[in-house]
């Protein structure tokens, strides 16, 4: 029987332990104690003092065993046969087998994550996390299908390639080593601002066509969109049109002066000629930004998506500029089809500017009351605030896909450049792991993130050097032909485009909300203490960020991550691993990046008045959303929004109810239930007769559309609801 003595301490000094993926570190008696705990838990249920007392003595004598046999140097496998001999002498039988069975699961789940024939079948068992990992994909048709298969594969080879750490970190949730489908199997990039004004003045190469400049604006949207579609199939995140209001409005002009030479031709009254015009023209804008909106919404790329493209428009002064915005906000409120659904891309992204378009005075401020009226029935476009995103990122610039922004960058001439640059890939720390892993430690809070840190940085700058092994060859539309912004020779190495701070590649993180409760409990908002470190946590990793860019030449940023599944898998993790933890694990998900608690309904005001502090620290991505009731009667209570966000934060989104239902008329929000959504007035809940349109992490996605998987659409449902919208309300004033 276990002898009920004090602990002794161990008198050997601590071995070195090799850890499976290669890491090096001293023993830690700490881990065998956790393990411990949760196999007694698994087996007694509920830790009581005589159990605690229990697990320390099987610790220490645990201890105690692999200092004298092991003095220097030890495997982890002989730490666990030693753990195992401990019980196994104690009469602890169910406690042993509960361990073994524990370490067993562990390792065939490492090894799991390597086996390309596991990763193809749990993608035909159907798992959740793999059919739904991306909300934009619809795993139900085939060019889809394909793709998943193809990531399977990639996700397993990948695992493969990843330095030993970094995967076994990825493998257990210490961090997430995002997009593992398509890097590092092949070095793709990530997101990227494309180019376009170079590409479609130089002219450019696709398949086997030889692409010329455009001569008009019709001409010119065909060729964005075929260029977006042939970059999004050479990379794997999205991609933005920056100030595409001033990037076509030379193509407006010679749309106008082609219509003023037929005139001067066929109208004999010269006094109306630039009346026939301007009409002519105006139409020709409509067309032209109603065609680019198709034809985005009716692209598949080679990864079985339509690509993710942002559109970013609003400060253009000049009659072309004007009359583009306004056509992309009223082809947006027209919708799609005959039914005028919603359009789910671009994304729309319209700036506002003090003395351009922010108040009453100013010469545009009625394109910011239609982007409101617009936002109200479409949810688009978000707004990005020019003074402040100034601020924060170093220069304007539209977001990358969702909320990636690039930094303040000049190229030889000393100009500010923006298009033409990208990002390598983003790796996200779970934060809230750090904070249960501590026990309530803020001390040993900070030293385990000093870990990580270095876990991660180790992931990036794997990241880089993959990314640096592209040829030229491998993507010609982003290397050879000016989406990239320059224009390289099949020899030249690719590295020139990353290099210098150029392009960007990103720390991520989740979960501030609940790093703060596990230190101050789950209602911690108001407690200047708690929010004081939440922002110590965030300005822990811009100086790590900045650092490692110091030292590198490659620009680190920092990324509020928009975690889309790994707001799940953590959370899933870590219950796994510490069970059920009130604010924290218990809720089966974690808090998107630094937002409000979703559970709680502040104002919009009081909502953007908590986070404005973080974007500062996470300059590299950000967002922030406020949700509302119905706003089509009210634009003023959408409008008052905007204007307090101002001088506030740089990036804006409005989650407001659009669905519709065709059958009785009803436009509001329809109800979750246990086979997708349904029309609260009729019942309706035909994705043929119903339009339902939801925000999940930075963009539209039509959950209704999607097929169910083992009947869990009731999953995809809650996870609407605990993404980065659904906080801060405000009423119908």
């Amino acid at each position: 029987m276990l002898q009920t003595d004090s602990v002794p301490t161990a008198q050997a000094a601590a071995p070195i332990v090799a850890k499976r993926d290669g890491r090096s570190v001293t023993f830690d008696r700490g881990r065998i104690y956790e393990a411990l705990v949760k196999a007694f838990t698994e087996v007694h249920g509920a830790m009581d003092p005589v159990r605690h007392r229990t697990v320390e003595q099987l610790t220490a004598r645990a201890e105690r065993e692999i200092c004298a046999r092991f003095p220097v140097d030890v495997q982890i496998y002989e730490v666990q046969n030693a753990v195992e001999h401990v019980l196994i002498s104690a009469h602890e039988h169910q406690v042993a087998e509960a361990y073994t069975t524990y370490r067993l699961r562990r390792d065939l789940r490492r090894s799991q994550a390597t086996d390309i024939g596991a990763a193809v079948d749990q993608l035909l068992d159907k798992d959740s996390a793999v059919v739904n990992e991306n909300a934009n994909k619809d795993a139900g048709v085939f060019n889809t299908q394909r793709d998943l298969t193809a990531g399977a594969v990639g996700k397993a080879i990948g695992m493969r390639m990843l330095p030993p750490h970094v995967a076994n970190a990825h493998q257990k949730g210490d961090l997430h080593f995002h997009d593992l489908d398509y890097h590092p199997y092949a070095p793709m990039t990530n997101c990227c601002i494309i180019d376009f004004e170079s590409m479609m003045r130089d002219g450019f190469r696709i398949g086997n066509a030889d692409v010329e400049a455009p001569k008009s604006i019709q001409t010119a949207t065909a060729q964005i969109a075929q260029i977006i579609a042939n970059v999004s199939s050479s990379q794997y995140g999205g991609c933005s049109v920056n100030r595409i209001d001033e990037l076509l409005a030379p193509y407006a002009e010679a749309n106008f002066t082609k219509h003023m030479a037929h005139a001067a031709r066929w109208i004999a009254d010269a006094g109306k000629h630039k009346e026939y015009a301007r009409e002519r023209t105006l139409k020709d804008i409509y067309d032209a930004m109603q065609s680019l909106e198709y034809e985005i919404n009716t692209l598949f790329t080679t990864n079985g998506q339509t690509p993710f493209t942002t559109l970013g428009f609003g400060l253009g002064e000049g009659w072309y500029e004007r009359e583009i915005q306004q056509a992309i906000l009223r082809v947006r409120l027209h919708g799609l089809g005959r039914e005028k659904r919603t359009a789910i891309f671009p994304k729309l992204v319209f700036t506002l500017k003090r003395g351009l378009n922010l108040e009453p005075a100013d010469p545009n401020y009625d394109i910011k009351t239609l982007a409101v009226e617009c936002s109200t029935k479409r949810m688009y476009p978000d707004v990005l605030s020019y003074d402040k995103l100034v601020e924060i990122t170093g220069s304007f610039k539209v977001p990358m896909g969702c909320r990636s922004f690039l930094q303040g960058w000049s190229d030889a001439d000393g100009s500010d450049r923006v298009e033409g640059r990208m990002n390598l890939g983003v790796v996200t720390l779970n934060l809230p792991r750090i904070a249960l892993e501590a026990a309530g430690s803020k001390d040993r809070f900070w030293e385990i993130l000093e870990e990580r840190l270095g876990t991660a940085h180790d992931a990036l700058v794997f990241r880089i050097a993959r990314c640096k092994e592209a040829q030229v060859t491998n993507a010609p539309i982003l290397y050879a032909f000016g989406a990239f912004g320059q224009r390289l020779a099949p020899t030249d190495d690719v590295d020139a485009l990353f290099r210098d701070g150029r392009a960007t590649v990103s720390l991520g993180y989740i979960g501030l909300y609940e790093v703060a409760a596990a230190f101050h409990g789950g209602a911690w908002e108001d407690d200047a203490e708690a929010k004081e470190f939440t922002l110590d946590v965030v300005r822990t990793l811009a100086a790590r960020a900045r650092s490692w860019t110091a030292a590198s030449g490659y620009q680190f940023s920092v990324y509020a991550t928009p975690s889309e599944s790994l707001t799940d898998r953590f959370a899933r993790l870590d219950k796994e691993k510490f069970g059920s933890v009130p604010d924290i694990t218990d809720k089966d998900y974690y808090t998107n990046s630094f937002h409000y608690d979703v559970r709680k309904n502040p104002t919009p005001f009081d909502k953007l008045d908590f986070e404005k502090d973080y974007p500062q620290f996470s300059a590299g991505g950000f967002i922030h959303y406020c949700e509302y009731p119905v706003l089509q009667q009210n634009p003023k209570a959408l409008e008052a929004v905007w204007d307090y966000a101002y001088d506030r934060v740089g990036y804006l989104g409005t989650n407001t109810p659009i669905d519709q239902c065709y059958e009785c008329g009803y436009r509001g929000d329809f109800d979750a239930t246990a086979r997708g959504f349904a029309c609260p007035q009729c019942g309706n809940g035909n994705p043929a007769t119903c339009d339902v349109v939801k925000r999940t992490c930075g963009y539209l996605g039509n959950p209704q559309a999607r097929p169910m998987v083992h009947g869990r659409h009731t999953e995809i449902s809650s996870r609407v609801k605990h993404m980065d919208g659904p906080t801060g309300t405000v009423g119908e004033a």
